[in-house]
């Protein structure tokens, strides 16, 4: 069981950190310094050690980390080492983008039901999804055995999309819609809002100018 005391920010740079290592991994590297895997995640190594001294003790003093071997516990750490099962709601540009993501399927992700209210996208087949109506959201659901929700629907329709989720029985959510959504505490929304990153992103070009 992890400590609620964690900071968030640590977890996500774990994210980074795993997405690094199987890179090395895939050159065919086995061992990297915390300096090494440091640079190449744009941190410094005492916030490397940091972050994973939250988790237990990893690495060799001297040597470094063996690269399978971290990437491996920190994919445990992460819940990675199951396949997690999504199901979508919003089948435009952004939602049939992610459903054909080859990249969520590496990372142990399933999209295994897609959603709609438009009835020209109702029956398409994407991969192998076929869009069903929003209104069969709660017995596939159950049926597929989803446990995180991705919703990809104009703002005006997030709540509703959230709402039916939430009676589906869905653990957590994954909102692109640019609002804040109501949900109970008990069930985990992640938020993810490009206008923000850009926002932040032209703040920092401004203080360039």
């Amino acid at each position: 069981m992890k400590s609620v005391n964690i900071p968030a920010i640590a977890v996500k740079r774990l994210s980074l950190y795993a997405r690094n290592l199987a890179l090395l991994d895939q050159k065919g590297v086995e061992v990297v310094s915390s300096a090494g895997l440091a640079d190449i995640c744009g941190v410094n190594p005492a916030q490397i050690r940091k972050d994973l001294g939250y988790f237990g003790q990893f690495g060799i003093r001297g040597v470094g980390y063996y690269v399978k071997e971290l990437l491996f516990e920190i994919r445990k750490i992460l819940g990675l080492e199951k396949e997690w099962r999504l199901a979508l709601v919003g089948v435009g540009n952004l939602g049939s983008a992610l459903l054909g993501h080859a990249q969520l399927l590496n990372q142990g992700y399933t999209f295994v039901a897609a959603f709609e209210t438009d009835p020209k996208r109702i029956g398409m087949q994407i991969g192998d999804i076929t869009v069903a109506p929003v209104k069969a959201m709660k017995r596939l659901v159950m049926e597929k055995g989803v446990e995180i929700g991705v919703i990809a629907v104009s703002p005006r329709w997030a709540q509703q999309a959230a709402d039916k989720f939430v009676k589906a029985g869905v653990r957590g959510i994954l909102n692109f819609a640019p609002v804040q959504l109501q949900c109970p505490s008990a069930l985990h929304v992640e938020n993810v809002d490009f206008t923000r990153k850009l926002d932040m992103l032209c703040y920092r070009l401004t203080l360039n100018d």
